[in-house]
């Protein structure tokens, strides 16, 4: 297997940490979709599992809570993170992952899941993109949005109408792909050095 054809390493960055939070329902949707594909190989990074100080400051305790996050940022060929909107924008827990870490986003990309109310988390979406393009990461074009995201699942994490969805995730993925492969040929060939 080649470098071009070899399944991309993506890591699903699941961004709340509030109380009763909804975003692991998305996410399990969102992995029986990563894990379906042969071009793709999913790992999760969890913002609630992430106990980050937030003064960045490089201490002990800060080495040690990032020991399990870095290797798998670093490691991964493209990104997805999914945020749920909190006050127009996304998580602070997410924006602390995210600010913990410089080179793993460089010239990688990153798609976007969002899920709320009326909005279904796209002015989360939008501000991600800015900070993403901040730290030389490429989101792709196409989302997938979860609007009034409680309704749209049963009690039991199944999408009462699956055909909207997973279209959109098919679209994001296959954009995931190519810009996964097309970015991760371009740093073996010409290291980024913006």
């Amino acid at each position: 297997m080649t470098t071009e054809t070899a399944p991309l390493r993506v890591t699903l960055i699941v961004g709340s940490n509030r109380h009763g939070r909804f975003g692991p329902v998305v996410a399990d949707w969102l992995l029986d979709h990563l894990r379906d594909r042969d071009d793709l190989v999913p790992e999760v990074v969890d913002v609630a599992g992430a106990d980050l100080p937030t003064d960045l400051a490089r201490t002990p305790e800060a080495t040690a809570a990032l020991a399990g996050i870095t290797p798998k940022l670093a490691g991964a060929d493209a990104f997805v993170v999914l945020t749920p909107e909190y006050n127009h924008s996304f998580p602070a827990g997410l924006k602390n992952l995210v600010d913990w870490h410089y080179g793993e986003w460089r010239a990688k990309p990153v798609g976007l899941v969002s899920y709320g109310g009326l909005a279904g988390g796209l002015r989360a979406v939008e501000h991600l993109r800015q900070v993403f393009a901040e730290l030389h990461a490429v989101t792709v074009r196409d989302t997938v949005s979860f609007h009034n995201a409680g309704a749209a699942f049963d009690d039991a994490g199944t999408l009462r109408d699956p055909s909207g969805p997973d279209a959109a995730a098919k679209t994001m993925l296959d954009e995931l792909v190519w810009w996964g492969r097309a970015l991760r040929e371009a740093r073996e060939k010409r290291p980024y050095g913006a």
